[in-house]
């Protein structure tokens, strides 16, 4: 099934009788995912049985690697295993960042994220010898976070992989976020993917990186609307407490693009 979230797009493949041996996963993912000549994806996602929640994921980016949490494919997940009678509406399913919650109404997903970690404010890099001031944080993958004020005028895929490629991110990388805040408690963003290598139309654990941030740093309070490239709204719910998360949850729609039978010739 190919799906999307807010833009993110994903290929879902019932895996809980497995049929795609490990050691061809990865090239067969960067096959599908390609655009123009197969599926085209921004990433693909596998359901799997677990012994600890109602499904386990394996989640790959567009470019084979393998992350350990995406929030609109986690969206896209839950709704699936609804729709295909895996799990209910209310549900658990296993990730590598840990065990995540889930609530699917229609379209509409609810996902409770991992707890973040490794808060770091106001610190500064150069790229291209110009000083550049951001945020950190990891939502169960890592962001930085640039707030600007000419969110259209930022070149985002060149700055966004010197950003990604950076020595201080060594050796695994950033995903990117450049975020400008609206009225009050909205937000604006643009990211640039690690493992897509481009800016994607949402990313989910970079919209809650950019929200709780923002809220670190006095800009906006509970809930959060963030408004991606797609267009869509996401609205992130938080509670914390001093530089502690104590629970963050975000939602949005989910949709379903197609279902379908993929001929080899997608991923020779």
């Amino acid at each position: 099934m190919k799906m999307s979230g807010s833009g993110n797009d994903f290929i879902l493949i019932d895996h809980r009788e497995p049929f795609l041996q490990e050691d061809h996963q990865k090239d067969f993912v960067r096959k599908v995912c390609r655009r123009r000549i197969s599926v085209g994806a921004d990433g693909l996602i596998l359901i799997e049985r677990s012994q600890k929640a109602d499904f386990k994921w394996r989640f790959y980016n567009a470019d084979g690697s393998e992350a350990e949490m995406c929030g609109n494919g986690g969206r896209c997940a839950a709704r699936f295993a609804y729709l295909k009678g895996i799990a209910g509406s209310s549900l658990k399913f296993e990730t590598l960042a840990g065990i995540l919650s889930a609530w699917v109404d229609g379209k509409k997903v609810k996902l409770e994220m991992t707890k973040p970690f490794g808060l770091k404010l106001d610190e500064t890099i150069f790229i291209d010898g110009k000083e550049k001031i951001f945020s950190s944080l990891n939502t169960g993958v890592p962001h930085a976070v640039f707030f600007v004020d000419d969110l259209e005028g930022v070149n985002i895929v060149p700055v966004g992989r010197a950003v990604r490629f950076h020595s201080h991110f060594a050796p695994r990388g950033t995903n990117v976020n450049f975020v400008r805040l609206e009225k009050e408690s909205q937000l604006s963003i643009r990211t640039y993917e690690r493992g897509v290598e481009d800016e994607t139309l949402a990313c989910g654990t970079g919209v809650v990186a950019s929200a709780l941030i923002a809220a670190f740093k006095g800009m906006v309070n509970s809930p959060v609307s963030v408004r991606t490239k797609g267009g869509e709204i996401l609205t992130v719910h938080f509670e914390t407490k001093g530089e502690e998360v104590k629970r963050v949850f975000f939602e949005g729609d989910v949709h379903i693009i197609y279902e379908g039978e993929m001929g080899e010739e997608a991923y020779q």
